[in-house]
């Protein structure tokens, strides 16, 4: 005897089909089954014709939204994070053509740029300390000196 899930699939497959004689044809079906927390449960038809990303952007028109926390999103979010990481880091490129490449373009930009201004700092550094400078209470010469040491950590 089928388990549920099973039979659930079978009545599905079974109703799609129904369905879909009465729709358009240039109309895309999914029905999606799932225990919230669970993925014991989960079930996702699709028409043969179908594209996910249609069905995404049908759901976006109904309210779905990036606010809302799912592991996709989180699991999307550490990748761009981690890209920008890499990049910031010079390491581990992402392979031609992937989408994580302008992110990781971004992140060597920024240390690029992060690396000239400390150059620029370590000059202001030495010409203040060659004059005697040392601003209001050394002050000066100690913001210099922090934000070369923040940026080289």
């Amino acid at each position: 005897m089928p388990d549920q899930k099973s039979l659930l699939r079978d009545v599905a497959i079974d109703a799609i089909s129904d369905i879909a004689q009465h729709l358009p044809l240039d109309c895309q079906m999914f029905l999606v089954v799932c225990r919230p927390g669970k993925a014991d449960f989960d079930l996702v038809l699709p028409s043969p014709e179908a594209n996910l990303n249609n069905a995404l952007d049908a759901l976006r028109r109904q309210g779905l939204s990036i606010d809302g926390d799912n592991a996709y999103k989180r699991d999307l979010l550490d990748a761009a994070v981690g890209a920008l990481a890499m990049g910031a880091q010079n390491s581990n490129p992402p392979p031609a053509g992937h989408w994580g490449q302008r992110l990781w373009d971004i992140g060597r930009e920024e240390r690029a740029s992060a690396e000239e201004l400390v150059e620029v700092l370590k000059g202001v550094e030495k010409r203040c300390e060659g004059m005697g400078y040392v601003g209001v209470d050394g002050q000066y010469l100690k913001v210099v000196r922090a934000t070369i040491a923040k940026a080289t950590q």
